[in-house]
């Protein structure tokens, strides 16, 4: 074969692997940011699969100065522990009960000021400012500065993760299949159902401190609490839940990230 042809069949090959790489690339699928792209870069948790029967109880859009109360009480009769999504409005309404979630052992996290959803009109300036002003409130109020957000409603988009990420919050949302809605009022059985049926172990279930009208929730909870701790579920903080999960994860030599605690 001369140089000629040689080079003929080089610049051949050189160009059609240029080209199947250009429509390689022209086609490729764009990344799918699902539940399992998230949990795998480890920028929201639904739950937190532990060997040990943990339950982290959660209660989102408190304090309410009548159903709070009496949820605490509860709590504090079966030793469980619990974390508190508080809005940042009723905690500078409501600062004792805030005060009394932590004085009791509970962990008080944030869940923006107003309930702000993170729709297409929601600016990334302006979630960040709800979130700042709902932090400045627990903080005023005379907690802890909270380590875990929850996006009100669920609603999540890559602005909101951004925004936690500069305020070095963890996104926690819930087990989907623990999501009680007890919101809206489904009645006690339903809600007991719910919880019941589907405990697993590292389980984060989903309840509401403050639900209009006449609450299912803490009739609900006198029946779940008991039955649950018959089972051998202790009932821990979201952070001590990652806590557990941390420690499995660095015997077994996988690394695990966790909320960090601030100064």
């Amino acid at each position: 074969m001369n140089l000629k042809a040689t080079r003929f069949i080089a610049l051949f090959i050189l160009t059609g692997t240029i080209l199947g790489s250009s429509t390689s690339w022209a086609y490729a699928k764009p990344v799918k940011k699902n539940r399992q792209y998230y949990e795998e870069r480890g920028e929201i948790v639904w739950e937190v699969p532990t060997q040990d029967k943990l339950i982290a109880l959660t209660f989102d859009d408190g304090p309410d100065p009548v159903q709070t109360p009496q949820i605490l009480a509860l709590l504090k009769q079966y030793h469980a522990k619990g974390t508190f999504f508080v809005l940042g409005k009723w905690a500078e309404k409501f600062p004792d009960i805030v005060m009394q979630e932590q004085r009791e052992g509970h962990e008080i996290a944030n869940h923006t000021f107003a309930h702000t959803y993170a729709v297409r009109s929601t600016t990334a300036d302006k979630y960040l400012k709800d979130m700042q002003e709902a932090e400045a409130s627990i903080v005023n109020a005379g907690a802890e500065r909270p380590l875990l957000f929850r996006p009100p409603g669920g609603y999540y988009n890559d602005m909101v993760i951004q925004a936690a990420k500069q305020k070095g919050y963890t996104i926690v949302l819930w087990s989907w299949h623990q999501d009680t809605r007890d919101w809206a009022l489904p009645g006690v059985s339903a809600i007991t159902n719910k919880v019941l049926n589907n405990a697993r172990n590292g389980d984060i279930v989903l309840f509401h401190d403050k639900v209009e009208s006449k609450s299912h929730t803490i009739d609900a909870l006198r029946m779940i609490l008991p039955k649950l701790q018959e089972q051998g579920y202790q009932f821990v903080t979201v952070s001590e839940l990652l806590a557990v999960k941390a420690r499995e994860a660095a015997k077994g030599g996988v690394s695990s990230s966790l909320p960090r605690k601030h100064p």
